[in-house]
């Protein structure tokens, strides 16, 4: 095996505090340590050698960003960051000090909650009382079973749940993007119709799930949303940083 370089977390301003007890990935699990340029610092620990992304691992590096979150703003990087060395950190927070200073100012006291909606279930008869066209389906295979148009009413329940699932999103975003900074498309999700991310207060975070839940109870019939949070602030931070020169591990 050959020694890896730091791995890092993230970038925080350089006075952060770092919880004496907090722990990083791999086994036994490192101490974390600020590697400080100028007014900001790289959340950086020892690398494990071979690193994998086991759950635990996983878990381990969103609880370090959660944790650090909590006493100040991150500017979060993806599991498996790991740079070639400390140098190349301190010359990454060099070049990127203006910029990441100013995401971290963004993103002070503030959360990223994501919401994925999702066809409903249970509202097929719902479904079959507000759309004329699978009761004429249903009404088909009634007096007409046959394996063509079951299948053609299957392919229609499936499209019209996620059409109207779709709506309902379109519908609920306002309200949820009145209680957030920004918003933030996310990338596709199988079996979902919006992939979502919030840049919301952390004083607001309640508000924010009541108006999740008040949101799904309107359109049980139609959606149903899923709410994450708070998380480490990915969608919301500049991807220059500690790592723009720091490969994947197994990259």
């Amino acid at each position: 095996m050959t020694a890896a370089g730091p791995y890092v977390y993230g970038i925080v301003a350089c006075d952060h505090p770092m919880p004496a007890e907090l722990r990083g990935v791999g086994t036994p699990q490192t101490a974390l340590e600020l590697l400080p340029v100028g007014a900001t610092s790289a959340v950086i620990s020892a690398a494990p050698v071979p690193l994998r992304a086991r759950r635990r691992d996983l878990l381990a590096h969103q609880e370090a960003l959660l944790t650090l979150a909590l006493d100040g703003p991150v500017l979060p990087m993806r599991f498996g960051m790991v740079a070639p060395d400390a140098d190349a950190v301190r010359e990454q927070l060099e070049s990127g000090h203006e910029r990441n200073l100013r995401a971290l100012d963004r993103l002070a006291g503030r959360v990223e909650m994501n919401v994925k909606a999702l066809p409903a279930t249970g509202a097929l008869a719902a479904l079959v009382a507000e759309e004329p066209r699978i009761r004429e389906l249903r009404e088909d295979v009634r007096r007409r079973p046959a394996y063509e148009a079951n299948v053609r009413l299957g392919e229609a329940v499936v499209q019209a749940l996620a059409r109207r699932a779709a709506d309902a999103a379109q519908e609920v975003q306002p309200e949820l993007a009145a209680l957030a900074v920004a918003c933030s498309t996310g990338p596709h999700v199988d079996g979902t119709t919006l992939n979502m991310s919030f840049l919301v207060a952390r004083r607001d975070i309640v508000a924010f799930r009541a108006a999740v839940d008040r949101q799904s109870a309107r359109y049980r019939d139609r959606v149903e949303l899923r709410a994450a949070g708070p998380l480490p602030c990915y969608s919301f931070a500049e991807p220059e940083g500690a790592t723009a020169a720091a490969a994947r591990a197994g990259g």
